[in-house]
């Protein structure tokens, strides 16, 4: 694989991936798959996950002969983790770079605004991190979704709760798109299940200092504490609960709390944390083992996550939609997506004329040990949680 580099005034510094060998010249040109990634900013280290799952894509792809007698090339852009630079990097990706697809960005909040782009465009985009519902309802024809759903994130927190007898459940949230959706999805969820939400709050992206709203949860003191985040906010809120003895007996994050780099970080703070996963390696999706050990030599030492199953899972996802579609052309692409009943890495994939997934299942997971648990649903549990969490002082 070769990477090149080069500067772009005013936005961000542009990564073109080629994958796979340099084609002879008498070969068909490479098929432009074209992309914005958090590559740096709050959401990089998720970004960079979901680029290595393109990378892997796209140099497997290549490795059987491409698509359409082509091979595919990612012409890739750092966003930043910032939506309106996301906005003009889609833009020039399509009037200047001429790619002649694209896939999505990392995070909701960016795919809803890159989404109006490719839409203006007609050019199909299988987005595999966006899973905020309202993005794929606004009757925009072009956008594809592959995981589950934001409000969904926490529902296994709220049902293993209310399994135990629970009563009462506090929720906080970064202010963006995605975990507001969190916030609306488990608030319902925990009505649905007799759970009576005592404290919610939202912080600022970025936020670093969490001590506010971690000591008036500490005065509302519920059953259960549910966190929309991301990577660092997830981090920091869980140490600065140990530092503030916030304990309640079921804590939970979405995003951030299954990577190994969390625990890594954390330690032993980590342990009995629970937390949302689109995907692990032991749920039984074709070819996930066979990924994990590719992923493994191809980046050695990096971090694995649902982002990096995920940007190839939704990178196959538009590789076989342009094999059925026999053609490039982005209303062909788009009656091919929505036609897919498949498997992939990431597991199921099958959308409703909206473009929103009705396939994919998502898991949660308990920090074990150092290691991660899948604890529900009961049908893909390989484990039990361990109840309840204990004092910071026993962990």
């Amino acid at each position: 694989m070769r990477t090149a580099f080069r500067s772009m005034t005013g936005l961000a510094t542009a990564l073109v991936v080629l994958a796979g060998s340099w084609a002879p010249a008498s070969a068909q040109a490479p098929i432009k798959i074209g992309a914005s990634l958090s590559l740096t900013g709050t959401y990089a280290a998720l970004g960079q996950n979901q680029h290595r799952g393109y990378q892997l894509c796209a140099k497997h792809v290549n490795e059987k002969g491409g698509v359409l007698g082509r091979k595919i090339e990612f012409v890739l852009y750092d966003d930043q983790s910032q939506p309106a630079t996301g906005v003009r990097l889609y833009e020039k990706l399509i009037t200047q770079d001429k790619v002649d697809l694209v896939m999505g960005p990392y995070s909701s909040a960016i795919t809803e605004a890159v989404a109006n782009v490719n839409e203006k465009y007609k050019m199909p985009m299988v987005a595999p991190m966006a899973s905020t519902t309202s993005i794929f309802k606004k009757g925009r024809k072009f956008i594809f979704m592959v995981q589950s759903a934001a409000e969904v994130y926490l529902e296994g927190l709220v049902e293993m709760a209310a399994k135990r007898g629970l009563k009462t459940i506090a929720i906080i949230n970064e202010d963006t798109l995605f975990p507001k959706a969190t916030v609306q999805g488990t608030i319902e969820l925990a009505k649905k299940n007799g759970l009576q939400v005592v404290f919610v709050e939202a912080y600022p992206k970025g936020n670093t200092d969490f001590s506010a709203i971690l000591t008036k949860i500490r005065a509302a003191n519920p059953d259960v504490l549910g966190a929309a985040t991301y990577f660092d906010d997830a981090v920091a809120i869980t140490r600065q609960m140990k530092e503030l003895n916030v304990n309640p007996k079921m804590y939970g994050v979405t995003v951030g709390g299954d990577l190994p780099t969390f625990y890594q970080l954390l330690g032993k703070n980590a342990e009995f944390v629970y937390g949302a996963t689109q995907w692990e390696v032991e749920l039984p999706y074709p070819g996930a083992k066979e990924f994990l050990q590719a992923y493994s030599m191809e980046f050695p030492g990096r971090d694995l996550s649902y982002h990096s199953a995920g940007g190839y899972g939704g990178c196959q996802v538009l590789v076989e939609a342009i094999k059925r579609a026999g053609s490039l052309d982005g209303e062909k692409i788009r009656e091919a997506v929505l036609k897919l009943d498949i498997n992939t890495v990431y597991g199921g994939f099958k959308v409703d004329p909206d473009g929103f997934q009705i396939s994919h299942k998502m898991v949660m997971f308990q920090w074990q040990e150092g290691k991660k648990v899948i604890v529900w649903p009961d049908e893909l549990a390989a484990g039990k949680a361990l109840f309840p969490t204990p004092p910071w002082t026993r962990r």
